[in-house]
C-alpha cells in the first residue's frame, strides 16, 4: 500500500507526530484555502452550535415515549453522554492521525478502508450527497417562531418561515468563512447561557423555592415504565443520537485549526441531563407526552408565565436553532468538499473551488438545494418521515465501520512501526461505542407493538431499511460497473491525477488511461497522481 509521509501541517504550522494517509486519498493541502480562521474557541462553539439544536429542546417528550417513565428516560440521557464521549475520543484519535485533513468521516472512512481503491469514497460520497439536506431543525426553528407570538399557522406559512431561515443561514456561509464562523461563536454563548438558565431555573423549581407545583414525577419515576417496547426503545435512541449529534462538528474542519487542541468537548454536555431533570420538575409526565415538539417552552410557561420572560426564553431557543443551521452549514459543506476532492464526484473544481468568496460555494448551494427540496415538497406525514428516516439506516451502517476503522488504522500503523498517536482512546471507549453502533443496525428491524404498518409511517415499519439497504448496494453495483467492469470491457484504467487550481484548491480528477500506456504514465507519476517529470 502507498502511504504519504505527511510531517508538517502547514509551512509554519508544524505536528510533533508523523502522519500518513493512504496515495487514493484526496490530496493533503498543506496551506488550508479557507484559512485559519478556527481557533479553539471557533472549534468548541462550532461543537456546541451542533449540538445544541432543537434537539434538546423538542426531543425529550419523544424519548420520554419511547422508554416510558422519566426514570429511564433519565438513564437513557446519561447513556447518550457516554456514548458521544466515546465516539468523540475515536474522532480526537483520527484527527491525531489526519491533522492536515479536514471532513472528519469522509477522511476517517476513505483512509481505513482503502481497498477495494474508491469503493468507500464512492458509497460515501452518493449517500453524503443524497442525504445533505438539513430540514428538521429549520422546520421546527419556524414553529418557534410562531409560538413566540401566539399565532397558528398553515403548513405552507410553516414552510415559507423555514425556508427564510435557513436560506438567510445560507447566505450568511457563503459571504465570509471568517465571518460565519464569529457569528457561531456569538450564537455559542447564547447556547450555553439558555441552557444555563433552564438548569438553574429547574434546580430552583425542584428544591421548592417556586409557585410551580410539584408534578410528581421524582416520587415515582419509573411510572410507565412497562409501557416501554423494543422499538420504543430504538426510536428513542435515534432520537438521543440525534440530540447529541453535533460533538464531533469541529473535525470537519481540522485543516482549518492552527493548532488542534487535545479536546473539543466540555463538561456542558452534562447540561442536557440537568436540562432534562428541569423539564421533569416543572411539568407532568402526561404533559411532556403531549408536548411533542415543544418541551422547553412548556417548561418556560410552567416557570415563567406565558408572556414576558418565557417569550424571551423562546427566542433564546430561535437563537440557538440559527446557530445550529450555520454550524451544520459549515460542517457540511466542509464534507462534502472533501468528497469532492476525493475526485469520485464529476466536476471536482465545482466541490473544491472556494471562490469566489473564500468560501466553498459548491458545496453551500447543493446542501441548501436539498434542503429547500426537504422542506417545501414533501407533504407532512408518512412522505417527509419515510424521506427523513431514510438517511438513518445508512448512517448507522458507515458510525460502525468508523468505529472498525480506528482499529484497522492502529494494525496498519503498528506494521509500519509508526509511533503512538498524540491521542489515543481507550479500548473501553471503542468497545461501548461498537455495542452502540452494532445495536443501532439490529434492533430497528425489532416491529413496533402496534404491528407491522406501524412506527411513524402507515406502511410497513422496514420500508426505510430495505430502501437505505437498496440505494448503498446500488452505490457499490456502479462501483463495479464503473471502476472495474467497464474499463475491462473498453481497454482502459482508472488513474488519479493531482489538479491544483487557481485559488490554491488542490483535488484529485480521475482520468482513463488505456492499458496499452498505463506502463508509461506509472512510470511518469508517483502513486499520489503527480507528476514525475514536469518542471
Amino acid at each position: 500500500m502507498a502511504i504519504w509521509q505527511d510531517t508538517e501541517k502547514s509551512a509554519n504550522i508544524s505536528t510533533d507526530v508523523p502522519t500518513y494517509q493512504d496515495a487514493s486519498g484526496a490530496p493533503v493541502e498543506t496551506s488550508s484555502p479557507l484559512g485559519y480562521s478556527v481557533g479553539f474557541l471557533t472549534a468548541f462553539c462550532l461543537n456546541i452550535n451542533q449540538m445544541v439544536g432543537t434537539g434538546i429542546f423538542s426531543t425529550p417528550g419523544t424519548i420520554l415515549s419511547g422508554v416510558g417513565s422519566v426514570g429511564l428516560s433519565m438513564i437513557y440521557w446519561f447513556i447518550g453522554y457516554l456514548l458521544s464521549q466515546s465516539i468523540l475520543s475515536l474522532y480526537l484519535e483520527y484527527a491525531s492521525y489526519f491533522p492536515s485533513r479536514s471532513g472528519s468521516e469522509v477522511v476517517y472512512l476513505e483512509q481505513a478502508f482503502p481497498k477495494p481503491k474508491y469503493l468507500i469514497p464512492t458509497v460515501f460520497a452518493a449517500k453524503h450527497v443524497i442525504f445533505s439536506f438539513a430540514s428538521s431543525n429549520a422546520v421546527v426553528m419556524a414553529q418557534y417562531i410562531f409560538g413566540i407570538g401566539g399565532i397558528s399557522y398553515t403548513p405552507w406559512q410553516m414552510k415559507g418561515v423555514a425556508v427564510a431561515m435557513y436560506t438567510l443561514a445560507y447566505f450568511v456561509a457563503i459571504a465570509s468563512t471568517k465571518w460565519s464562523l464569529r457569528i457561531v461563536v456569538w450564537f455559542g454563548f447564547i447556547k450555553i447561557l439558555t441552557l444555563l438558565l433552564i438548569s438553574i431555573a429547574g434546580l430552583v423549581v425542584l428544591g421548592g423555592h417556586t409557585k410551580v407545583e410539584d408534578p410528581g414525577n421524582w416520587s415515582d419515576p419509573w411510572r410507565g415504565t412497562e409501557e416501554a417496547s423494543a422499538y420504543g426503545a430504538t426510536n428513542a435512541m435515534v432520537k438521543l443520537i440525534f440530540s447529541y449529534a453535533g460533538y464531533s462538528n469541529a473535525f470537519a474542519v481540522v485543516n482549518e485549526i492552527k493548532v488542534l487542541p487535545r479536546s473539543l468537548f466540555s463538561s456542558l454536555r452534562g447540561l442536557y441531563i440537568l436540562v432534562n431533570v428541569a423539564y421533569f420538575s416543572a411539568a407532568s409526565r402526561e404533559e411532556i407526552l403531549a408536548s411533542k415538539q415543544v418541551a422547553a417552552s412548556i417548561f418556560f410557561q410552567k416557570v415563567f408565565g406565558k408572556h414576558g420572560a418565557s417569550n424571551a426564553l423562546d427566542v433564546l431557543v430561535c437563537l440557538s436553532a440559527f446557530g445550529n443551521l450555520i454550524a451544520v452549514l459549515v460542517m457540511t459543506s466542509r464534507l462534502l468538499r472533501e468528497t469532492g476532492r476525493q475526485g469520485v464526484l464529476p466536476w471536482p473544481k465545482f466541490w473544491t473551488s472556494v471562490k469566489p468568496f473564500g468560501t466553498p460555494l459548491g458545496p453551500y448551494t447543493v446542501v441548501w438545494t436539498l434542503t429547500i427540496l426537504m422542506i417545501i415538497c414533501p407533504p407532512a406525514g408518512d412522505a417527509f418521515n419515510f424521506v427523513v428516516d431514510l438517511s438513518v439506516y445508512p448512517t448507522n451502517i458507515f458510525n460502525f465501520l468508523l468505529v472498525i476503522g480506528v482499529l484497522l488504522i492502529r494494525k496498519r500503523r503498528k506494521a509500519l512501526n509508526l509511533p503512538r498517536p498524540e491521542y489515543r482512546t481507550w479500548s473501553i471507549s471503542i468497545a461501548f461505542a461498537l455495542l452502540v453502533t452494532l445495536y443501532m443496525l439490529i434492533a430497528p428491524w425489532y416491529p413496533p407493538d402496534t404491528g407491522a404498518n406501524g412506527g411513524d409511517v402507515s406502511f410497513w415499519y422496514g420500508t426505510y431499511l430495505v430502501v437505505g439497504i437498496g440505494l448503498l448496494t446500488a452505490c457499490v453495483v456502479y462501483y463495479y460497473f464503473w471502476i472495474d467492469l467497464i474499463p475491462k470491457y473498453k481497454g482502459y484504467e482508472f488513474r488519479q491525477t493531482v489538479v491544483q487550481y487557481e485559488d490554491g484548491s488542490i483535488a484529485h480528477q480521475l482520468v482513463k488511461v488505456p492499458k496499452e500506456e498505463l506502463s508509461t504514465w506509472d512510470s511518469q507519476h508517483d502513486a499520489t497522481g503527480r507528476s514525475l517529470t514536469s518542471t
